[in-house]
């Protein structure tokens, strides 16, 4: 049974203003279980855990975040374990080993995730997370590590980075730590939405930094989240789509950046006036990128696609353009196996790379 996202009449309606090569086809269908699922966290994160104030409802987030406890016993077929580098900012990761790995005759790949929510919301033990990083360690197959960092709007920007880079270095200077199967030569950043953006100013800090065992051979950036002052096609054709309203972006921009400063500052709009620039950056890695056609920051995530490439950066664009923010976590969408194969070539590719 399909649902038709309510959506489709608002895109419609501005099919005459843009180009047609920027209209997804109509209308979006999803799966009765995956569109009550979208439309549940759509309404409690537009409308019940978000204040007006700025502030959100911890303890209602802590009561509807089902989380997924660390699981020793393989089961299915990946064993996970966590580890707790600074309790005072909640700074630990999971690891997420497939129990399958002994028998390669060659190390894995090691996959940094970071999971997406706003900067704002989730966790790597979030049941959803759990899953996808369990689902990518078993089918790459790879190590997978998923980093926890400090959420908005208790803690602003840069605490989400240097988070994420911390559990960076102390695998680079605890290799031990890790399963035996670990190729560290071999690292990958990942991540989604908020996620998708932390990869990016870590792979710039990494670039900036030694590391001994460490080697970063590319980027798996799924609809990043990026922005900018300016309104552009996507998010003035769809204002309210699945997952990711325009007010609700605004409202996790103001919760994430210092106090005064606008959409246009570097950690939000990465390709814009105010950018990090890459271009001197030599072992800045290959990126895999990830666009839905029914996700109001596909404008945002192509423009850094193609700064990129005007960047010298090697850069693949996927598009999967009749579907929506976060369609990797709902198992029901074709999309969502989709992207395991393309994932797994691309990490083939690079991991041979020299």
């Amino acid at each position: 049974m399909q649902e038709e996202y309510a959506n489709g009449a608002a895109i419609e309606a501005a099919a005459d203003t843009f180009p047609t090569h920027t209209i997804p086809k109509l209308p979006l269908s999803l799966p009765w279980m995956t569109h009550i699922a979208v439309s549940l966290v759509s309404h409690f994160t537009d409308y019940i855990m978000r204040r007006s104030d700025g502030t959100v409802n911890r303890s209602l987030i802590r009561l509807l975040d089902l989380k997924s406890p660390r699981i020793i016993s393989p089961i299915p077929n990946v064993s996970s374990t966590d580890l707790t580098l600074d309790p005072t900012r909640n700074l630990w990761f999971r690891i997420f080993n497939p129990s399958f790995a002994s028998s390669f005759d060659k190390p894995l790949p090691v996959i940094f995730f970071i999971h997406g929510g706003g900067f704002t919301f989730l966790s790597p033990d979030s049941l959803g997370y759990d899953i996808f990083c369990r689902r990518l360690a078993r089918k790459l197959p790879a190590i997978v590590i998923s980093v926890n960092y400090r959420l908005c709007p208790e803690y602003r920007f840069p605490s989400q980075y240097d988070d994420a880079f911390d559990v960076l270095k102390y695998v680079d200077e605890h290799p031990w730590e890790l399963p035996s199967e670990a190729d560290l030569g071999r690292c990958f950043l990942a991540g989604d939405s908020a996620g998708g953006n932390i990869i990016h100013h870590v792979a710039v800090r990494a670039c900036r930094s030694t590391f001994e065992a460490v080697r970063i051979r590319g980027m798996i950036s799924i609809q990043p989240f990026f922005g900018g002052e300016e309104r552009t096609a996507a998010e003035i054709q769809m204002p309210v789509a699945p997952i990711v309203s325009v007010e609700k972006t605004d409202w996790c921009w103001k919760a994430f950046l210092p106090k005064g400063e606008d959409r246009d500052h570097w950690a939000v709009n990465v390709s814009g006036p105010n950018a990090v620039e890459v271009a001197g950056l030599e072992e800045f890695p290959a990126v895999l990128l990830f666009v839905a056609g029914f996700d109001p920051l596909r404008d945002w995530q192509k423009r850094y696609y193609e700064w990129l490439k005007r960047s010298g950066k090697e850069a693949d664009l996927v598009e999967y353009p009749n579907t929506i923010h976060g369609f990797h976590m709902f198992p029901d969408l074709p999309e969502s196996a989709q992207i395991f194969s393309e994932i797994t070539d691309f990490v083939a590719l690079k991991a041979k790379a020299r």
